[in-house]
């Protein structure tokens, strides 16, 4: 291995394909050694049974909504078929025979007692706590509508208030919404507590006696386990003896196994692929860092969203808009002397009150842009988050593993007495072969993507803090940085020492190959910049939001990524601690900040900037810390963020004018303030325009399809 000072080490990116996409990955059948293979392939199932405790959902489940729309919908055919009402508007007969006039009653009753409940329920509690909001209005308007229709069904009075398919209607469209809504708030349940099934039952604990088998329940901090090759870690730990390969592709995305030998920290739930280790428990049950991912699950339900809270206000306005207009609907047209018109008129207001499509406005933008952010490989786990984006004002990225790759990378190569870039690189590459340094393998790498002929080495040797030396062709080489050339007492020739001070200038590593004490050249690498990041950067500042780059290395490194990426703003040699400070900075001059970040060291940065963006999934530590969180390494996801912010922001307010101002403009024709005129807004009609409304919005919404969110296509 090369010396520290030849080969500093540059920081790696964590390299993840994020929760969300190894969530998918694992949910498809990823590879177990426990009997935990049902546990993922029932999630599904079980997220469907999680009850919500808080809002307005509270003592909800997605299956209990799911379960009751589809028996509503399906007793809503028959109601919608044999009502009068719907016929005389199709313009057909309903059927007859003894009893047909019955079905819709009967049938209406049952879809007001089952599928209404909710809503009845929920609107008794906002009436309870004052608060009026949507469930009261819908409670309050299936309940006018379901006294109505009986009264009409039993010939009382003589009225002509057919609502029973309206009934059937309203009630299906609302459990629907909520149903839709319900499934987005739990969209990332599914995908996280499928990792935590990945956890094996029982763990071989190591004893005096040998090893006994255990149930992960019973371990304790401190105790010794055996993990055998193919065998899942229970808990976290730091191996103690051995060494082994482990996937850990369920924490951080990535596709190849990662070396783990003594000292090195181990997490509950990777797989050591390739042989037996004994592992010192330091973290069990809620302490894991599984725990810790889990725990999105609740900060993401507890979300809450301004656009449904706007909703929720807009609902109550509505209801007391309704309730106003229909007492005084009554008396005006009771003072007018006609107490049936007056009822007709004032059930035909609380009806047509009832919010359709308001119902359907946010829950259904929420779910598409949920969907179709997580097809772009963004796990929205905070709607605020996503909310906040449209109004950023600077995107603060972290360098490495961000805008960088966050992994060395040969950049030039500069041959002296003749000896060819070429030839260099080629010699460089056959002594550093049998190295397994990130340095020595971004040499090897760029040599064959060279497509370079390697020479074959022998007697491979690391010189610790130095470099390497192997025997190539018969010529014995040595490959390392100032370090070696210090112990050799080798000076660079002039014309080679012009190129290296530029290398190192902008902060590249510096190898020389030498020979015989001659150098025949030098070598730089660097952490290489994205191609994706140059497009990311000038996207972001067409779109009008500055671009901010913070490091913590050198100032001439991180100048010469900024000017190379046209960043407007950057912050070096800034300490990992600091970072936050730097956000809170560009917040104290009036900037709204998106940190984009990938390590445990940019947490305290990602919480205290008004979006926290995870990219490449982080750790679990920076995972908690974000609102959101990028399932690929590739910066252009951001944008994906802004342009899906921005639609579903202009989404969720199209929707709520509309459905807002058609019930503000219906109400008052329903109630019959142009009756002077010949214009009166009858049931039907009313009944007609607000599932039209419904369609409206629901169409409206599925336009957000259209945007472009995928990071390849997006400019």
């Amino acid at each position: 291995m090369c010396g520290t000072e030849s080969r500093k080490e540059l920081p790696s990116a964590s390299s993840m394909d994020g929760m969300a996409g190894s969530a998918v990955e694992l949910g498809e059948g990823a590879t177990t050694t426990t009997g935990h293979h049902d546990h993922a392939a029932g999630r599904g199932a079980h997220d469907d049974h999680v009850v919500h405790s808080h809002g307005q959902h509270a003592g909800h489940s997605t299956a209990m909504f799911k379960n009751r729309f589809w028996l509503t919908l399906a007793l809503s055919v028959p109601v919608v078929y044999f009502s009068p009402m719907f016929g005389h508007l199709l313009g057909y007969m309903p059927p007859g025979f003894p009893g047909a006039a019955w079905i819709p009653p009967v049938l209406g009753t049952v879809i007001f007692v089952y599928g209404g409940m909710p809503f009845l329920r929920g609107g008794l509690h906002e009436l309870k706590a004052r608060q009026p909001g949507m469930m009261l209005l819908i409670g309050m308007a299936i309940s006018v509508a379901f006294a109505a229709s009986w009264v009409t069904s039993l010939g009382i009075g003589g009225f002509d208030l057919d609502f029973w398919w309206e009934l059937a209607l309203l009630v299906a469209i609302m459990l629907l919404g909520h149903w839709i809504e319900m499934r987005a708030l739990g969209s990332a349940r599914g995908a996280l507590d499928a990792l935590a099934a990945l956890l094996p039952d029982e763990a071989e604990r190591i004893t005096e006696a040998g090893t006994e088998t255990v149930g992960v329940t019973e371990l304790r901090a401190g105790d010794t386990l055996l993990v055998r090759s193919g065998a899942r870690m229970p808990a976290d730990g730091i191996v103690v003896d051995g060494a082994a390969e482990f996937d850990e592709s369920m924490i951080t995305g990535e596709s190849r196994t990662v070396p783990r030998s003594p000292g090195d920290q181990v997490v509950a739930g990777t797989v050591a692929t390739d042989n037996t280790v004994r592992v010192r428990v330091t973290a069990v049950g809620d302490d894991t860092a599984l725990a810790g991912i889990q725990r999105l699950v609740a900060e993401a339900q507890a979300s809450s969203s301004k656009a449904q809270a706007l909703a929720d206000r807009a609902a109550a306005f509505l209801f007391y808009f309704a309730a106003g207009a229909g007492v005084i609907t009554f008396i005006v047209w009771s003072l007018l002397g006609s107490v049936p018109e007056a009822v007709a008129r004032t059930v035909t207001v609380l009806v047509i009150a009832c919010p359709h499509a308001l119902g359907l406005a946010i829950p259904l933008v929420i779910a598409i842009s949920t969907e179709q952010a997580a097809r772009a490989g963004v796990l929205i786990k905070n709607r605020m988050a996503l909310e906040r984006m449209r109004t950023i004002d600077v995107v603060l990225f972290d360098k490495t593993g961000t805008l960088t790759k966050g992994e060395p990378e040969l950049r030039d190569a500069m041959g002296v007495d003749g000896v060819s870039p070429e030839a260099l690189v080629a010699l460089a590459a056959a002594v550093e072969a049998d190295s397994e340094h990130p340095v020595a393998r971004a040499v090897v790498r760029a040599a064959r993507q060279q497509e370079l002929q390697i020479p074959q080495a022998t007697a491979f040797t690391s010189m610790t803090g130095r470099g390497v030396r192997a025997t190539v062709g018969g010529r014995t080489l040595l490959v390392g940085g100032p370090a070696l050339l210090r112990e050799a007492g080798i000076t660079e020739p002039d014309d080679l020492a012009a190129f290296t001070r530029a290398w190192k200038d902008r902060g590249a590593a510096v190898l020389h190959v030498i020979e015989g004490g001659r150098i025949l050249g030098a070598v730089s690498l660097e952490d290489a910049i994205r191609e994706e990041s140059r497009v990311a950067v000038a996207a972001l500042q067409h779109r009008g939001i500055k671009v901010a780059m913070i490091t913590g290395d050198a100032r001439q490194v991180a100048r010469a990524v900024a000017s190379e990426l046209n960043i407007d703003e950057v912050f070096a040699e800034v300490l990992p601690a600091d970072k936050d400070k730097k956000v809170a900075e560009l917040q104290a001059r009036g900037l709204k900040v998106a940190m984009v970040g990938d390590g445990v060291n940019d947490s305290p940065a990602l919480a205290r900037a008004e979006v926290g963006i995870a990219i490449g999934a982080g750790t679990d530590v920076a995972i908690e810390s974000a609102g959101v969180i990028l399932a690929g390494n590739d910066p252009r996801a951001v944008l994906s963020m802004v342009n899906l912010s921005r639609a579903s922001y202009r989404k969720m307010w199209q929707n709520l004018v509309w459905a807002t101002g058609y019930n503000i403009l219906s109400v008052p024709l329903a109630a019959g303030v142009l009756a002077f005129a010949g214009v009166v807004l009858s049931p039907a009609a009313g009944a007609v325009l607000m599932s039209a409304s419904t369609i409206v919005v629901a169409l409206n919404a599925q336009l957000l399809r259209r945007v472009k969110l995928n990071p390849a296509r997006i400019d």
